[in-house]
């Protein structure tokens, strides 16, 4: 079922001036908040946690905003009430884990599962939106919750009860200020959809003749909620000191809470909504709505219809590599980003496009922490796990005082095996699920944003694995976060490249190689998605003169025309040694030039060579894995130089990268016309350094 199912507007729909519920009602001076609306028809909410209790307009003003203090304020003054919903909550749960735990002794935990998982269900909705809210988290990790309650829990986003259209309407023209025939020509008499915090009808502007979804907020859920979370608070304190968790876990539900009072203001839904579309609302084949704040209180939203189908429900593993990637842009590039991206807020239209929905619930990333995620992503891929240990302490998981080295030592028998292999096969929930005995080992924390990107993460991995077990969506961010480290111009990010490229001064080719291949695959065109093996290297070559001849490109490009400098020098130093050694007795009177420095430059330099020219990565020849014993360091260096000039046998080979130039951005030749001026200078001064050195030392 949809978040917005299709609905056609037609002229059986009631007349809006004869309906006894669509007339103005004029506001009134004292306001009621009730848990629910009476006389629902069939909503279990109000039937079970409908306490229909009254605040005043003070107290109704206390509650807008997430404020524990005025929250506790409020509820004290109503400890009777507090008492009853504790009992009930209690009940509720108590009664279903001993059922559950009766299936265990009586060995029918099996059979009574699908049973089981309904009444949780029911459960939930009858606790109402905060419990709800919680169970849609979780309710797209296939991975992770058995299948008959992940089907009975995913209904939790599409079939909650609707209140009462009457009260909808009423609401609508008190928050407007208007009769509803003067502001749509055209609504549905029944909301076509019904979640925790509100219900959905189709309608049409009377001004425009635009079809929009308006959005209703159930009368009294901030009320509900704010009682539950101060409750959730509290037991999450007496949690935290009697299992000594390092996590704050009030911290954490504070968070949680502070972005679902955010998610009940729908003044800040449509402002989010404008930011989201402004910033990923041109990304191919992404469609966010279009707000109407001038339709929009804090209780009504006005928004486009958009019609589609649930992304889970479609099977369609390109529309999840573009929601990877604009979740790439959203957590790494921006940092602005939807926090409830559950599987009813996600939509395939009919002409194929990933629509978001939803906005109330976004979170910011700062930019030192995106900083700080990347590095730990490259540093976790490239097994780099004493760098790791560091990146949590900066993302805020460790505290400082942590042995790094007993970390690092942990985290090794964590993740070797998961990376090893390859990032395509790397689970993001097997990560995490892998770490939970280390995290508690040593004293790791869970900051409150973490949380809130980690489940952004997780809840499209889990809608791909509901139909594609293999599918991590780490083996699909990471290309994107190769490219970025590649091209961006954060000193932090550029610091860190070089880091991972040097070691005491050795260049790791194969560390390039990696960064290069892994950022070739950051695409979302459904032709390169749907690739699966083989890349022409004529496209391979391009690929890779275009981002290195682009500005973003300047500082990988200087490395490589470093490392094409050295591997030029000592090219040249390998060429006259071969000469000098076919000379008869010239062992007696020439001392050989190489150096096992300029063995490996050398070798740097073919493997360069071949990268550019866009070949597959070959097999590592003999030379690389023999020891250079002094006697063979003369055949070993001429093999290299044979490998090198072998590269291009022929004026075929070098006819593809002349097309390939001639195919570039006019910047990007003008470019690649300074380069002969750059790696010049840059040969000049490596022979003038080495002649200073032999001369002098």
């Amino acid at each position: 079922m949809l978040l917005l199912p299709v609905l056609s507007l037609s002229p059986s729909f009631p007349s809006l001036a004869s309906n006894r519920y669509l007339q103005f009602r004029p506001r009134r001076s004292r306001r009621v908040v009730r848990c629910a609306a009476p006389e629902s028809g069939g909503d279990e909410f109000t039937a079970k946690s409908g306490y229909l209790f009254e605040l005043s307009a003070t107290e109704a003003d206390s509650l807008g905003e997430y404020r524990i203090p005025k929250i506790a304020a409020v509820y004290s003054r109503k400890p009777l009430l507090v008492a009853r919903r504790l009992v009930q909550t209690g009940v509720a749960f108590g009664k279903w884990f001993g059922l559950r735990y009766i299936d265990t002794l009586l060995d029918r935990s099996e059979s009574m599962f699908q049973v089981r998982a309904a009444e949780l269900r029911k459960i939930l909705v009858e606790l109402g939106p905060a419990y709800i809210k919680i169970a849609q988290a979780i309710s797209s990790r296939a991975d992770l919750i058995p299948p008959s309650y992940l089907d009975e829990l995913s209904l939790l986003q599409d079939r909650i009860s609707p209140f009462s259209s009457e009260v909808a309407f009423s609401m609508i023209e008190q928050e407007l200020g208007l009769s509803l025939v003067e502001l749509f020509s055209e609504i549905s008499p029944e909301p076509v959809a019904a979640a925790s915090l509100g219900q959905v009808y189709q309608a049409r502007l009377r001004k425009t003749g635009q079809v929009v979804a308006v959005k209703v907020q159930r009368p009294g859920v901030q009320a509900a909620i704010s009682l539950d979370i101060l409750i959730l608070r509290f037991m999450a304190g007496l949690i935290r000191r009697a299992g000594k968790f390092n996590t704050d876990l009030q911290a954490v539900v504070d968070e949680w809470a502070s972005s679902l009072f955010r998610e009940m203001d729908y003044n800040n839904e449509a402002s989010n909504g404008i930011k989201f579309r402004n910033l990923y609302g041109s990304i191919p084949d992404v469609v966010v709505p279009l707000m109407y704040t001038e339709y929009t209180t804090r209780k009504v939203l006005v928004m486009e219809w958009i019609e589609g189908e649930k992304l889970s429900e479609v099977k369609d593993l390109y529309l999840i590599e573009v929601g990877v990637y604009c979740s790439f842009n959203q957590l790494l590039e921006c940092g602005f980003y939807h926090a409830d991206p559950h599987p009813g807020n996600l939509l395939r239209t009919y002409d194929g496009k990933l629509a978001y929905l939803d906005f109330g619930m976004t979170g910011e990333f700062k930019q030192e922490l995106r900083d700080g995620f990347i590095e730990a992503c490259l540093h976790l891929v490239n097994r780099d796990f004493d760098a790791l240990a560091k990146d949590f302490v900066t993302l805020g998981l460790l505290p400082p005082t942590a042995d790094k080295e007993a970390v690092t030592k942990a985290l090794t028998g964590v993740f070797q095996n998961a990376v090893a292999k390859g990032v395509s096969n790397i689970s993001f929930g097997d990560l995490l699920g892998n770490l939970g005995t280390t995290m508690y080992k040593f004293k790791f924390r869970i900051p409150s944003y973490f949380s809130l990107v980690i489940r952004s993460l997780a809840v499209l991995e889990g809608i791909a694995i509901s139909f594609n077990p293999e599918y991590k969506v780490l083996g699909s961010t990471y290309p994107w976060i190769a490219r970025k480290v590649l091209t961006d111009n954060s000193p932090q990010l550029k610091s860190s490249l070089e880091t991972l490229l040097y070691k005491d001064g050795v260049f790791r080719i194969d560390r390039l190689e990696s960064l290069v291949t892994e950022s070739l695959r950051a695409k979302t065109e459904k032709a390169i998605v749907k690739q699966t093996e083989g890349t022409d290297s004529t496209m391979v070559m391009k690929e890779i003169l275009s981002f290195t001849l682009t500005e973003k490109g300047e500082f990988v490009r200087e490395i490589i025309v470093q490392e094409f400098a050295k591997g030029l020098d000592a090219l040249g130093l390998a060429t006259m040694e071969t000469a000098a050694a076919r000379v008869p007795f010239s062992s007696f009177f020439y001392s050989p030039l190489m150096t096992k420095e300029d063995i490996i430059n050398l070798r740097n330099f073919r493997r360069l060579m071949l990268l550019l020219l866009g070949a597959r990565r070959k097999e590592e020849s003999s030379t690389e894995s023999r020891q250079a014993s002094p006697d063979k360091n003369q055949i070993l260096y001429m093999e290299e130089l044979s490998l090198v000039l072998n590269q291009v046998e022929s004026i075929q080979d070098i006819l593809p990268i002349i097309s390939v130039i001639l195919e570039l951005p006019p910047e990007s030749q003008q470019q690649l016309l300074q380069l002969p001026v750059n790696l010049v200078r840059k040969l000049i001064s490596r022979a003038a350094a080495r002649t200073v050195r032999r001369a002098f030392l």
